[in-house]
């Protein structure tokens, strides 16, 4: 059921409601309709009552056709199915026999009936539908049509309308996959990732319908999956789609050829000059071909067909020299007409045979297409150019960039490699270099990034002073950023850019100002300084069309320890998205923004949804084949995540999902094995990996105070013996971490040792910092509640155990079950009864801000643009406060906030 999961769960949840319930479930041909009900049916409890009947184009002849359809099979008297059609009945007792029938066949149980395909439905079947609908009982009504097959007069039209007056009508509409979804479900069929090209293609190749997808599927062996690109479609499909154009008169039929022949969009002009159609003409056959549903307006002025196959079928049919005539006619019109796009021009050059107009257009527009940030157009086009010219630098510097973009490092490496060996000067060959760097570190492979990098630092010396000696400077600072050498990386990063300010080379003053203060940023002390250079440098980089160097800037913005409200932080998140999307940066502009979510919903303290914003980024990846440190690129925060929740099953999954991965960190295995360990109380695994952890932690040039606390708290879970608990705190705390997750550590470590007073003071000093998320905040007010009642200070206790309650209410796992433990050691009200808190103090943190804004007068629709939410998930929040707070008006908000 991929791309179907909010379907098939809302329509579950209607018949777990057992209330009457109606829905229409539209799509058009092939999109999944009746997948959907089958997949419902199978969720039915054991007893209940399932009847579906289909509908077929000639069923108007058969009143009832509908009903007798789902009852065939069921043991039902003669005598009750004469009575639908006897026409010696009048109308309405044939009616009240269905209406009998179908309630004698449910009874009490909770029942499903499903009316397939209701715009070919007789009119009996259509008004049994409307009457069944005003019944009582447990019953799911279900009906499915295709919404294009449906006019103004059509008798459906009306029944949608009075249903629509009457009940509380569903509406599912159906929609093609998208490319990530068609990647998934190829995946799910084949059982692996599939390459992102192949997703690709045919993505654009089927449209996104699941069952032209799967026709082509049955065409190929299973793990000949691209073939399915080139492959001619299968005879019993391309029949079903030239059936729809058999029928057209030869005005209409030349239309349609020679749009198809003009590719997925057709121009309303272009399609004019190389029919010779005069315009009122073509309106009015394309007029009939979108009523007919051949074609659809897809843009304005521009045409393609409902269904991309169709054109490919009727492609198939043609000559070969009808279609070069066409693509001929097609090019020189866009040639007379001097700004067409160059992914038209490139594409009929080609097909026309003219390939020197081909490679020139291929060469501009690659350059244009990356500008815009449509990576993989780009890739496309300069691969098109460089099928006739395979050394050309232009087309292979173009290819490089585009394909590391749009996360295909493999390809990318190879055309980077290439436009190195092919240089024609040093400052060429240093670009290709620069490149190369990212390359290497994002394929994960240390020592390639060690002799690309050693190569841009002899290539220096030959450069003279200038825009290409401080671009390869600037290459050299990310290669040591990204080894984490620090103070090697912020050296190069300050020649280039004293030779930015000697030379006025904004662009790369702002490139060296990246690497610069995304080292910066790791320094506690010199945290701010990081920051502010890395604010600053944003609103310039976008001005200047720099939109990678800006997403990079704001991507590490968001991982330092917050003080901005979510709001800010959420509007960082989505600026990042848009920058990344500009330059067609697929990592960040995908995988780092659902990782961004995530974090966002552990500031608010909301562990489900921060899972699920994983989820949602993980669903989104898992079809693609990845390499290097985008394989799994979710699997390990996710992992933390449910080692915090508990899902201990999950999180083995996830190391198996981790330990097949090429090149995985092992420091990742060990870590994420040895916590799991310790969450499952197994002392021996926990102690043997312990060694492997201490050898990784040897190993790992950087510290990170999260990860100190962690594994930490695990050890702690266990009960390890003190000696390796002092062990492994010494390795974890042996570095640059950060002053508030130190002196939680500390506090921790000191705390089973019995120094309380001391732990006592380290987890008062740090709980209630905003740069500790709201969980381990939480954490630390408990372990300051566990100090004041080992001190003898009640009442101060239970005072910290409240306050750890309200950051805890939303979320799970260990940390809930230390609350709920103090909880009962003072016998305060358990967790699960957490929610009797009113007033302000209920309120969560972003609540909190959604209040004040409701104060200041802020409609859904205002909040939802202000916090980049949805205006539903908007109303949601504000009915959560305006119960919370004990009022029935926004108008009440405000007083409610100042009292």
């Amino acid at each position: 059921m991929i791309g179907r999961d909010r379907e098939l769960r809302q329509l579950t949840q209607l018949v777990a409601a057992r209330r009457p319930a109606v829905v229409f479930v539209g799509g058009e041909p092939g999109i999944g309709k009746t997948r959907l009900v089958r997949e419902l049916l199978t969720t039915l409890p054991e007893q209940a009552v399932a009847l579906v009947g289909q509908a077929e184009p000639d069923s108007l002849a058969r009143p009832y056709e509908l009903l007798l359809d789902a009852v065939d099979g069921v043991d039902v008297p003669a005598g009750r199915l004469t009575a639908l059609t006897d026409p010696q009945l009048s109308p309405v007792e044939r009616l009240h026999s269905g209406l009998s029938l179908v309630a004698d066949l449910s009874g009490e149980a909770p029942t499903v009936i499903v009316f397939e395909d209701l715009h070919w439905a007789d009119s009996e079947s259509a008004a049994l539908f409307e009457r069944l609908a005003d019944t009582d009982g447990p019953r799911l009504l279900v009906g499915t049509y295709r919404p294009d097959e449906v006019s103004n007069r059509h008798p459906l039209a009306s029944l949608l309308e009075r249903m629509e007056r009457r009940h509380a009508v569903t509406h599912l509409r159906l929609e093609r996959l998208t490319e990530s979804e068609t990647a998934a479900l190829l995946a799910t069929v084949t059982g692996r990732p599939v390459p992102y090209r192949t997703a690709a293609a045919l993505f654009h190749r089927t449209g996104g319908n699941p069952f032209f997808l799967e026709e082509l599927l049955g065409s190929c062996a299973p793990g000949d999956l691209e073939s399915l690109v080139e492959k001619p479609l299968p005879w019993s499909l391309a029949e079903v789609l030239r059936r729809q154009v058999a029928s057209l008169d030869p005005a209409a039929q030349r239309v349609v050829e020679a749009a198809a022949v003009l590719g997925r969009r057709a121009p309303f002009d272009l399609l004019a000059e190389v029919t010779g159609a005069g315009e009122d003409e073509l309106i009015g056959v394309l007029r009939d071909l979108v009523v007919r549903g051949v074609l659809v307006e897809a843009g304005e002025d521009e045409f393609s067909f409902r269904h991309a196959l169709v054109r490919e079928a009727i492609t198939g049919q043609m000559l070969g020299r009808q279609r070069r005539r066409l693509h001929e006619s097609a090019l020189e019109a866009l040639q007379r007409g001097g700004d067409a796009d160059p992914a038209l021009v490139a594409h009929h050059a080609q097909a026309a045979g003219r390939y020197a107009d081909m490679v020139s257009a291929a060469r501009r527009g690659a350059l244009e297409y990356l500008a815009i940030g449509s990576a993989y157009q780009a890739l496309q086009l300069a691969e098109m150019g460089m099928a006739e010219e395979p050394d050309d630098l232009v087309l292979l510097s173009a290819a490089a960039r585009a394909a590391w973009l749009a996360g295909l490092l493999d390809d990318a490496a190879g055309y980077a490699r290439r436009w190195r060996d092919l240089a024609d000067g040093p400052a060429d060959r240093a670009d290709a270099l620069y490149l190369l760097i990212r390359l290497s570190w994002e394929a994960d492979d240390l020592p390639w990034l060690e002799r690309v990098t050693a190569d841009l630092e002899q290539l220096i010396a030959e450069l003279p002073p200038g825009a290409d000696q401080a671009r390869a400077m600037t290459a050299v600072a990310q290669s040591a950023m990204l080894r984490d050498y620090d103070d090697e990386s912020l050296a190069w990063a300050d020649r280039a850019l004293a030779l930015a300010a000697e030379f006025d080379l904004p662009q790369i003053r702002l490139a060296a100002l990246v690497e610069k203060g995304t080292v910066l940023t790791g320094y506690s002390e010199r945290a701010v300084e990081g920051r502010a250079i890395l604010s600053g440098l944003v609103a310039e980089a976008e001005r200047r069309g720099e939109w990678v160097l800006a997403a990079r800037a704001l991507n590490r913005l968001l991982h330092m320890p917050q003080t901005s409200s979510l709001t800010e932080q959420a509007e960082l998140l989505e600026r990042m998205r848009r920058d990344a999307e500009r330059a067609g940066f697929e990592a960040l502009a995908v995988a780092a923004y659902y990782q961004g979510r995530a974090r966002l919903a552990m500031r608010e303290g909301d562990l489900r949804a921060a899972i699920g914003a994983l989820d949602d980024g993980r669903a989104r990846d898992r079809g693609y084949h990845y390499s290097g440190r985008r394989a799994d690129y979710h699997a390990v925060f996710l992992a933390g995540l449910c080692l915090e929740s508990g899902a201990l099953d999950r999180v083995r999954r996830l190391l198996a999902d981790l330990g097949g991965i090429e090149k995985v960190d092992p420091m990742v295995l060990h870590s994420v094995g040895f916590h799991l360990a310790c969450r499952d109380g197994d002392l021996a695994t926990a102690d043997a990996l312990l060694d492997r952890v201490l050898d990784a932690l040897r190993a790992q040039p950087w510290r990170s105070g999260e990860q100190a606390h962690d594994l930490l708290s695990a050890a702690l879970h266990l009960g390890l013996p003190l000696p390796r608990l002092k062990q492994l705190s010494e390795a974890l705390l042996d570095g640059q971490v950060w002053d508030h997750w130190r002196t939680l550590v500390e506090a921790q470590v000191a705390e089973v040792c019995g120094r309380t007073a001391a732990a006592f003071d380290g987890y008062r000093s740090v709980a209630g910092t905003p740069l500790l998320a709201p969980a381990v905040n939480g954490t630390a007010h408990l372990g300051a509640a566990r100090c004041l009642l080992a001190l003898g200070r009640d009442a101060e206790a239970a005072d910290r155990v409240n306050r750890a309650g309200e950051l805890l209410r939303h979320w799970a796992g260990w940390r809930v079950e230390q609350l709920t433990q103090l909880q009962a050691q003072l016998g305060l009200a358990p967790a699960d009864s957490r929610h009797t808190v009113t007033g302000i103090a209920a309120l969560t943190t972003r609540e909190r801000e959604v209040a004040l804004l409701v104060a200041d007068g802020l409609t859904n629709a205002e909040l939802a643009r202000r916090l980049y939410i949805s205006p539903r998930t908007a109303a949601v929040h504000v009915s959560s406060i305006l119960r919370k707070l004990g009022v029935t008006s926004r108008t009440e908000v405000t007083t409610a906030l100042t009292h």
